[in-house]
């Protein structure tokens, strides 16, 4: 007890005050300000925040610089093979691709809808598992790409529907890692902050991460151009409320970065 008080005699004398009631107080006054409590809940964290069943997938590839040319050509081959497998009954689609042009550089990312859930999952690992012509495309963009990663990924419940765009626009990935514990309160807040930027339709996708990193939060948003995003991103702040919702979510984030992408001619949203 005696530490407590020590380390109350460190605290600014506006806050020593209000704790002049006995140790007591002290102890739970200070376990209100430093532990965070999550209820318990006999839903998971993702059937609470989504409530559709289906799995987005987003591949990113770093390709070498020299071969930007011939990494497009390979995934455009290898969109139009998924695409043409009967046995995925239509069920697996390309519903968008990028490059990314600030932010990472020589780096594209794919995004991929599985109808189905991770079934549909087991039937596409099985059947370019057994694919020779499939595993000859990827040893080609093993060639050419410096470093993979894949996510599974969750929409948002509250997030407007995926739509395709028509052309010609400029896509942003605002990409968080939040502190474990806490994605429940960030779609509580987002659930609001939505609200203040989808009249715009400039709300693509929002998504949280299932399988791979995990705590990670992807929201993608649509512009004409890069003036469209400023005037867009100041109009918000000029909307009451929304301020608050960025007050509440920035302590929640261990890390975040943003990248400018441009679709690929084969992206299905422009």
């Amino acid at each position: 007890m005696a530490n407590t008080f020590r380390y109350l005699n460190k605290l600014p004398q506006n806050l020593r005050s209000i704790s002049t009631t006995g140790a007591n107080n002290d102890a739970k006054w200070l376990s209100k300000i430093f532990v965070r409590k999550i209820e318990p809940t006999k839903e998971s964290h993702s059937r609470m925040l989504s409530d559709k069943e289906i799995i987005y997938s987003l591949q990113t590839h770093n390709y070498r610089p020299d071969s930007k040319k011939a990494y497009l050509n390979n995934m455009k081959n290898t969109v139009d093979f998924i695409e043409a497998q009967d046995s995925l009954n239509n069920e697996v689609k390309l519903v968008a691709s990028w490059t990314v042009n600030v932010g990472d550089q020589d780096q594209a990312l794919h995004l991929w809808k599985f109808t189905g859930g991770y079934e549909k999952i087991d039937d596409y690992n099985e059947t370019v598992g057994k694919s020779e012509d499939f595993q000859k495309l990827l040893e080609e963009q093993g060639r050419i790409v410096r470093s993979r990663h894949l996510q599974y990924l969750l929409a948002f419940s509250y997030w407007p529907q995926i739509l395709p765009r028509s052309p010609k626009n400029v896509y942003e990935i605002r990409s968080y890692a939040l502190k474990p514990g806490t994605m429940i309160e960030w779609g509580n807040n987002w659930a609001r902050a939505i609200n203040y930027r989808k009249n715009n339709d400039e709300a693509f996708a929002g998504f949280f991460s299932q399988i791979g990193r995990l705590y990670n939060v992807h929201h993608i948003w649509c512009y004409a151009d890069l003036n469209a995003r400023k005037e867009t991103r100041e109009s918000a702040w000029r909307s009451p409320g929304w301020d608050e919702c960025v007050a509440y979510t920035v302590p929640l984030i261990r890390e975040m970065h943003c990248r400018i992408m441009v679709p690929t001619e084969f992206s299905p949203t422009q």
